[in-house]
């Protein structure tokens, strides 16, 4: 949705500094600095994104600033002066994705990680450790899965013969547990996704830094977040609504189109909602 992100972003006329906070690999940085914003500080709390960002955007100078941290962590100094605009891209990045060493995909066998930074338990922990039930609500509260029972027990059941350390024992696992329908999508989506929210904390990233990131903003900056999840986007909803400095642009979530769907299918889930920082009362 890089058109609809420029185009809130841009709202207040080019020149402008944008923080992104996800910066993935530079695509949403890019794309803004080549429409006229002045200045993009990009952050990430992976560091092979950070690389890979940094090697993409060489081209444009000193109009780009990278920062390695989480996007709780990001306070005036990281922004460096007065800040037009907040991009959050939430999720897991296509990069992260296909990289089986990652962790974060079940198509390829990996190391069962999905750490996005350094430290921290990794998916395998979750998986080795969680008690049953604990497991069961994990997937069914951060996944949407509706047969997490079944499958917490059949992860319980196989890493009491043996400890689960890849992502193709645990997709294996899960489909065994649930089957597989024909062309449908992969079973393990629900619990992958579920495990990589867990392990990233991602849930109680985004609701302690998106206040910060409104304060962070001049009057007539702009936060536009893109969510993929419910919770997500349940999480944006209620802090725009709540939060008096803010007043929204966006009544109901914008969607990807159907073309921009066609050409990437992991932007099917996406919903962008918008913000604008507003004057405080005297």
């Amino acid at each position: 949705m890089a058109d609809e992100v420029v185009g809130f972003l841009l709202g207040g006329g080019s020149g402008q500094t944008v923080l992104d906070m996800t910066l993935g690999a530079g695509g949403h940085a890019a794309a803004l600095l080549d429409r006229g914003v002045g200045r993009v500080v990009g952050v990430d709390r992976d560091g092979a994104a950070l690389e890979t960002a940094r090697r993409r955007l060489a081209g444009y100078g000193d109009r780009v600033r990278t920062v390695h941290r989480r996007f709780s962590q990001v306070g005036e100094a990281e922004a460096m002066g007065p800040l037009h605009g907040v991009l959050f891209d939430l999720g897991v990045s296509s990069m992260q994705l296909d990289e089986p060493a990652r962790g974060f995909g079940y198509r390829a066998d990996g190391p069962l990680d999905m750490r996005m930074g350094e430290g921290g338990v990794t998916a395998a922990e979750l998986v080795n450790t969680l008690p049953e039930g604990e497991l069961a609500d994990l997937l069914f509260e951060l996944g949407d899965e509706r047969r997490s029972r079944r499958i917490a027990r059949a992860i319980v059941r196989a890493r009491d013969r043996a400890r689960i350390e890849t992502t193709g024992q645990l997709a294996g696992i899960v489909v065994s547990a649930v089957g597989r329908r024909p062309g449908g999508p992969h079973p393990a989506r629900r619990t992958f996704q579920a495990l990589r929210i867990a392990v990233n904390r991602e849930l109680e990233e985004l609701a302690a830094s998106l206040p910060r990131a409104v304060g962070l903003l001049d009057p007539g900056g702009r936060v536009v977040v893109i969510s993929y999840h419910s919770l997500e986007d349940g999480i944006v909803k209620r802090a725009f609504r709540e939060d008096e400095r803010l007043r929204i642009l966006t009544k109901k979530p914008l969607r990807p189109s159907e073309e921009e769907v066609a050409r990437n299918p992991r932007a099917r889930s996406a919903r962008l909602r918008a913000a604008e920082r507003v004057e405080e009362a005297a």
